[in-house]
């Protein structure tokens, strides 16, 4: 027998929290246990069956499974366990769920879409809105998952994991945001020939084949759901930064990987010269790791540079960048459009006997912010450390790949081998260190603290683009916040002030939207932001 829509609707459904009264209103009286449970009863039994789970991937899977059956509990139990529930709903955790996706996964609560089959896409999307309204899509291909690579349509838990973080931080209805997995093939051949794989078992699709299925998402999002924002998420290096700006002038669109993980690196690196009490305009960066994230953080401090009065030829050399091959120099092989922009000449490092040597060209280049996006552990030595700390007084020093598996180095480890002087952020939560007295509190390089609150201000002021001004008061948000000049403080906020956090960021975004021309709102940009807020359990609908 169909179960009634109230019931089937997980926007909707309130499961036990219906009341006698509503239960009648809605004809589902008698499809329920007679027993009633406020909202609040309902998170205690589900927290206290969450912490009954063996491991981070079990709890993920029954938190998803109430996701599923009734945003309003799931909405309502993220809000208050907030610090315990985002590493198992979002990173690290979603990392493995992804991993062991064909052990107990069969599809995800997103829209599915073929890159071999482009025509079908509008419809498909048409279906998964109909009678909704969305506000934001959130796209993967699944070749570029976090610190893990390529993994096909297991990539749609990363759609979850999004979607959970902009309901926790910028308290966005879970009924608002549509993922959309685009099956392009997988170049993990084990992968393919695993007998529980659900994608498409084929190499990966370039070309002209992949660029139509990006196109025909792009007009069905611009057809269907005029004034969405479209949210590119962990594609691979041969197309996060190409998609992006094929498409950043003609649709609101956003790719975290580029521009969130760069403006929260920004913000760190703001804090950081604050607390060392340097300027920011002599930054020296070096990255680790140069796919779109690592090309993203540098473009985005070359353009605070610019701001803080940087003259224009000067800016290349406050920046390096370290691939799988060592330091990037122009003229090597493959380089991708962003690494062309970062490549160094070789004259620059004179005294630079090995390119793939980490502390040699930490030693050449005496950076003062060196930052892990390699997804290769243990890259940040000892000796890294120590060439960096012999640079720099209190230089900063974030891994952050994710999962923690593959971070450059422990917070524990970079604090002890720094004596202390270096500040630490890491991409994964790490517990405080405690070095000669003073207790380390480890800032998380999260792009978590970023994305939701930039997606948050620029819905709010319906602007028609995301302009790098809004990208700088992004950072320039963060970085006000807390005194990291004090020892052991954070450079970045806390997780657990992630919704304050994400509030703080969309203000200043929606309100330099508005300088920049490109919001079209007229009224109080607080009041549009708040406005954009759903609480769980709110108005009954019918």
């Amino acid at each position: 027998m169909r179960q009634p829509d109230a019931l089937a609707d997980p926007a909707r459904n309130r499961g036990v929290g219906f009341t006698p009264e509503q239960r009648e209103q809605l004809g589902i009286d008698g499809w329920l246990p007679s027993g009633v449970f406020s909202l609040e009863e309902q998170d205690r039994i589900l927290h206290e069956r969450v912490l009954q789970q063996s491991t981070p991937l079990h709890k993920r899977i029954l938190l998803m499974d109430a996701l599923r059956s009734g945003h309003a509990l799931f909405g309502y139990a993220l809000s208050h366990h907030l610090e315990e529930y985002l590493p198992i709903v979002y990173a690290p955790t979603v990392a493995e769920a992804i991993r062991r996706y064909t052990d107990y996964a069969w599809g995800s609560n997103v829209a599915y879409v073929s890159a071999w089959a482009p025509e079908r896409i509008r419809d498909i999307l048409e279906r998964h809105t109909r009678g909704r309204q969305v506000d934001i899509v959130i796209v993967t291909d699944g070749e570029g998952i976090l610190g893990i690579g390529d993994w096909g349509v297991n990539g749609a838990e990363i759609l979850t994991g999004k979607a959970a973080v902009y309901t926790a931080a910028a308290r966005i209805d879970p009924e608002r945001i549509l993922g959309v997995m685009l099956d392009a093939g997988t170049d993990r051949v084990e992968l393919r020939e695993h007998p529980a794989y659900v994608g498409m078992r084929a190499a990966r699709v370039r070309g002209t084949h992949y660029d139509a299925a990006i196109a025909a998402i792009v007009a069905a999002v611009r057809e269907l759901l005029p004034g969405a924002l479209l949210h590119w998420e962990d594609f691979g290096r041969a197309n996060a930064a190409r998609v992006l700006e094929r498409y950043q002038d003609e649709v609101l669109s956003i790719n975290d990987d580029i521009q969130g993980t760069g403006v929260t690196i920004l913000a760190a690196v703001h804090a950081a010269a604050r607390a060392a009490g340097t300027q920011f305009r002599d930054t020296r960066l070096l990255v680790v790791g140069a796919g779109s994230a690592g090309v993203g953080i540098a473009d985005r401090v070359a353009a605070d540079l610019a701001e803080a009065g940087c003259p224009s030829d000067d800016i290349p050399r406050h920046i390096a960048l370290v691939d799988r091959t060592g330091l990037v120099l122009r003229g090597a092989a493959d380089l991708t459009p962003g690494q062309q922009r970062w490549a160094r000449d070789s004259a620059d490092f004179p005294g630079l006997r090995d390119v793939c040597s980490l502390t040699e060209v930490v030693e050449q280049f005496r950076p003062t912010v060196l930052v892990g996006t390699s997804g290769t552990p243990g890259t940040f030595t000892r000796e890294v450390v120590e060439a960096m700390v012999r640079g720099c007084d209190r230089p900063l020093i974030c891994p952050i790949s994710n999962p923690v598996d593959l971070a450059e180095a422990r917070a524990e480890d970079v604090i002890t081998w720094s004596r202390g002087r270096a500040l630490v952020a890491t991409g994964s939560p790490s517990a405080p260190v405690t070095f000669a007295g003073v207790r380390h509190v480890i800032g998380q390089g999260n792009n978590a603290l970023m994305y939701p609150g930039i997606v948050l201000g620029a819905l709010a002021a319906r602007s028609r683009r995301i302009t790098g001004g809004m990208l700088s008061a992004a950072a320039h948000a963060i970085a006000g916040m807390g005194d990291p000049s004090i020892p052991g403080n954070p450079v970045l906020p806390p997780m657990s002030e992630l919704p304050a956090v994400t509030e703080r960021v969309a203000l200043a975004v929606a309100s330099q939207a508005v300088a920049d021309g490109v919001a079209q709102i007229s009224g109080d940009v607080e009041d549009a932001v708040r406005a954009q807020y759903w609480t769980p359990g709110g108005a009954l609908r019918r």
